[in-house]
């Protein structure tokens, strides 16, 4: 028989503090699936409007899917943050788009009617678990020409997309990384980041007890002739730099997500309404230019325009990638409608994690801007991929659109 689809809203999202890779970082002797585990738990305890037995599913994403990352983290999460026995969970694996995949494929569940309200997030500890740690790629892969063999490296990819766009210079880049930082610093000193952090305990057996309560990554202050002094590592003379492209961190998120007939049922707030979403495939080698076809195939799902977009929040996995994606659509470097509160080159990357940090940062945005009907979240994607997904602001009203005609 007929079934109605279901309208998918974003009720909240919440994520640690990212932290730098590595022994140094403040995570390194913190387990991966523990920081998700907080999440989940600050998200059930932000809202106690939820009975707990109303959580459906818990899908969470990792990129390396081994130890502590490992075991379908989705159900483990789900139990050891006292959700009861009869919700289940399942592991996601989309690479950097793992959370932003977690959250569409239980979106389609909620949309058909198969579940009202699901979790969903990522985790990455990229100090425990390096990306690669453990695969096998298939040697034909490359052996038979399917991919040239820099698909495989993604600061590599960057550097092909500096050849493929010459006019995405080394000097963009650098100023765009810089104001990256410049606007997380200013955020931060707005006070506008820290509601959505979970503090988490850490402990190392030399440093002691520690309390993660601001991200780690962040250089504020950075300068344009602090970035032109580093080095290129994945090319002598190249273009891409540690300092504009995302580092190698540790971190997690989590969201709520539920049908919009739940959430009034439940007095869940609804903070987005998910309009539409989309992944494409592009070639490997330039993987960066992935959210590029990824919105056009969003835009026209939804029958928008990119001039219907009011906000973005873009994955800054390499600043090119960000610029080949603004260059396109013919919007500035320095657009203010674009990451407001910088992006991942100045917070951080945690990987499979980094889709719902977009999603919660967007959804304040909306907050303060009412005027705005429909923002986006993209990202690239590694071997050869792009997402997107497209939000409706709920705080719009046709008044707003009077005023900006």
């Amino acid at each position: 028989m007929p079934r109605e689809l279901q309208e998918v809203v974003f009720v909240d999202g919440v994520r640690t503090p990212f932290g730098k890779a590595g022994e140094k970082g403040m995570y390194a002797q913190t387990r991966a699936d523990d920081l998700v585990i907080k999440c989940v738990r600050e998200l059930l305890r932000r809202h106690p409007e939820l009975p707990k037995e109303r959580v459906e599913e818990v899908a969470i994403a990792a990129t390396t899917q081994i130890g502590d990352q490992g075991l379908t983290l989705g159900r483990l999460a789900g139990l050891l943050s006292g959700l009861p026995t009869t919700t289940p969970g399942y592991s996601i694996d989309r690479m950097c788009a793992g959370a932003m995949t977690a959250v569409t494929t239980v979106s389609s569940a909620i949309g058909v009617g198969a579940i009202d309200v699901a979790i969903a997030g990522g985790v990455e500890h990229m100090g425990r678990h390096p990306m690669g740690e453990g695969v096998d790629p298939n040697p034909r892969i490359v052996a038979e020409r399917l991919v040239d063999e820099s698909a495989l490296v993604m600061g590599k990819t960057a550097e092909n997309l500096h050849d493929r766009f010459p006019q995405l210079t080394k000097e963009r880049s650098d100023a765009f990384a810089v104001a990256s930082q410049r606007k997380l610093a200013a955020a931060y000193a707005a006070g506008k980041v820290q509601p959505d952090l979970v503090p988490v305990a850490t402990r190392h057996v030399e440093k002691g007890w520690g309390l993660a309560t601001a991200d780690e990554p962040p250089r504020p202050g950075t300068t344009l002739e602090e970035l032109a002094a580093l080095r290129t590592p994945f090319r002598p003379h190249g273009n891409v730099t540690a300092g504009n492209a995302a580092g190698l961190n540790d971190g997690a998120t989590a969201c709520l997500l539920a049908s919009r007939a739940a959430a009034d049922e439940l007095g869940l707030p609804v903070r987005m309404r998910l309009v539409s979403y989309a992944f494409v495939g592009v070639e490997p080698e330039v993987m960066g230019i992935g959210p590029v076809p990824a919105t056009e195939k969003a835009l026209a799902k939804a029958g928008l325009g990119i001039e219907d977009i009011g906000l973005f929040e873009l994955n800054e996995a390499f600043a090119v990638q960000v610029l080949s994606f603004l260059d396109h659509f013919g919007i500035a470097d320095d657009d203010e409608r674009v990451n407001p509160w910088g992006g991942a080159i100045a917070t951080g990357h945690p990987l499979a994690s980094s889709g719902v940090r977009l999603m919660t940062q967007l959804a304040r945005h909306f907050e303060e801007h009412p005027e705005v009907r429909y923002g986006l979240t993209a990202m690239c994607i590694g071997l050869g991929m792009g997402g997107a997904v497209i939000w409706e602001n709920p705080h719009h009203s046709p008044a707003d659109d009077r005023k900006d005609a």
